[in-house]
């Protein structure tokens, strides 16, 4: 697929795209629901609440139960999830090439909250190749599949929204993305990753869909200014 577009800004999700962490993420979130009442699986999980903030699954959750989830749970599950991926998250396979080859300004917009977003990518050893430039849903009023992070995001680097490139692993962030004028390129690379994973992204208004990061700086040709 060749572009004829090109971009001033590439926005990365963090989880499944920057680290392997999905995995984790979704096996965590249903250990600590199922010792809170509501049994799930992992894989359950990953097909309902992946890309979406822990607000918004909570928000869901609650809803079904018809109460509210038990006041230790959001503290239990960010202290085993962070300590999960402090031990044991990786980087995706060949995104320090992908960084390496990629001219214009990136950025990361993620669903989970700083405190992830720092664990994560400080493992992977990739903070400081976006240091300050990284976003959380928790600095919006809705998190993806709403546009506003995204938008947000723009507004904050000063680019115009159909001047971004996101990079998302999930329909709600395809979704979020396409919503905020932006184009989206599906990613499939995670271990979290499914048979028709990629098939679901293009059909959310993904441009195109790659398993492996090396193909993604060919699709980034350089910036050019705007016409005047």
């Amino acid at each position: 697929m060749s572009y004829s577009k090109h971009y001033d800004l590439v926005i990365f999700d963090c989880d499944g795209v920057l680290v392997d962490s999905e995995v984790i993420s979704c096996r965590v979130h249903a250990e600590v629901l199922t010792r809170h009442g509501y049994p799930i699986t992992a894989e359950q999980v990953r097909q309902r609440f992946l890309g979406r903030s822990a607000r918004d699954a909570n928000l869901d959750i609650e809803r079904e139960l018809g109460r509210p989830l038990p006041e230790a749970y959001d503290a239990e599950r960010r202290d085993a999830l962070l300590a999960a991926l402090a031990s044991s998250v990786d980087a995706i396979p060949h995104i320090a090439h992908a960084l390496d080859g990629i001219t214009i300004p990136v950025c990361v917009a993620s669903s989970g909250a700083h405190d992830k977003i720092f664990t994560t990518l400080t493992r992977a050893g990739l903070h400081a190749r976006f240091s300050p430039h990284i976003f959380s849903a928790s600095q919006v009023a809705r998190s993806k599949p709403a546009p506003d992070l995204f938008l947000f995001v723009a507004e904050q680097m000063r680019v115009a929204p159909g001047r971004c490139l996101v990079i998302e692993d999930s329909i709600s962030g395809v979704t979020a993305a396409r919503a905020a004028g932006m184009t989206a390129i599906g990613f499939t690379g995670g271990s979290h990753c499914r048979p028709g994973d990629a098939d679901n992204l293009l059909a959310a208004g993904a441009a195109t869909v790659i398993a492996d990061m090396r193909a993604l700086p060919a699709l980034i040709p350089e910036t050019v200014p705007e016409p005047q």
